[in-house]
């Protein structure tokens, strides 16, 4: 297989997984290919650059609307175009958090579990209302944000992936890390950090610095919890990057 082609596959392989974007359903994804899997983590920011423009194109549909009704309808537009597979991720996360009572294997048991419980219903909610309340507090950087916070996310996870050890030999990313292409991700992370530095300089230098240290806590986190990460937490990373990026923005607006 040529370099091209894996990298193609790579790419329709993040796509169809972090998003529910079809895809020429002619090309064929290779699940069981190891090097197409690794790859595929690192296009995730540039799917959460198609997530951007998705929304992007969602806001400039829906500017005739009140702030309110076009933030209500981004959120929708953001929840449905990722299939809600990161706060599935976050909903499993919670659960097993706050049921499994610093056990490692209580709550790898829940992370298992399909069940919503409390913890679940409530971080959705959380999570849904902050970033609807920043998204119709955002003005004239809204459509940056709209495009930086699905980019910066999928980078972050990506580097979550490929420092920090999974802990299911047969869960969904087992395949995709056990061939993981760790020197081009840092590479990918520098280039993406340069160019926000370079557009926001030293807006975006904070936002960098702030999900930087999000990033190490939350690692610092499950790893003292599970010994790694799962897909579940890291698609409750997925989210609560977004947040944190959407909140940055607010920040940077309202100092202006």
């Amino acid at each position: 297989m040529s370099g091209f082609s894996t990298a193609w596959l790579s790419l329709v392989t993040a796509v169809r997984f972090l998003t529910i974007i079809p895809v020429p359903v002619s090309w064929p994804t290779e699940q069981n290919n190891q090097s197409v899997q690794a790859g595929s983590l690192l296009f995730y920011p540039v799917v959460g650059a198609l997530i951007g423009g998705c929304l992007i194109a969602v806001y400039l549909l829906t500017g005739i609307f009140t702030d309110g009704l076009s933030a209500m309808l981004l959120l929708i537009a953001w929840v449905i175009v990722t299939g809600a597979l990161h706060l599935d991720g976050l909903a499993d996360s919670a659960d097993a958090w706050l049921g499994g009572h610093g056990d490692k294997d209580k709550t790898l048991n829940i992370l298992k579990d399909t069940h919503a419980g409390v913890a679940a219903i409530v971080s959705i909610v959380l999570v849904l209302l902050l970033k609807l309340v920043l998204l119709a507090e955002l003005n004239a950087n809204l459509m940056m944000a709209l495009f930086i916070a699905p980019v910066i996310a999928r980078a972050a996870v990506s580097g979550l992936l490929a420092c920090t050890p999974y802990v299911r030999e047969n869960g969904i990313a087992a395949v995709m890390l056990s061939n993981i292409p760790g020197k081009k991700i840092w590479g990918s992370l520098l280039g993406i950090s340069l160019v926000l530095i370079l557009w926001g300089g030293v807006n975006g230098i904070l936002i960098i610095l702030s999900v930087s240290v999000a990033v190490v806590l939350f690692r610092l986190m499950i790893c003292r919890r599970i010994g790694g990460t799962t897909g579940d937490t890291a698609g409750a990373l997925i989210e609560l990057i977004e947040v944190l990026v959407l909140f940055n923005f607010v920040i940077i607006e309202q100092l202006r």
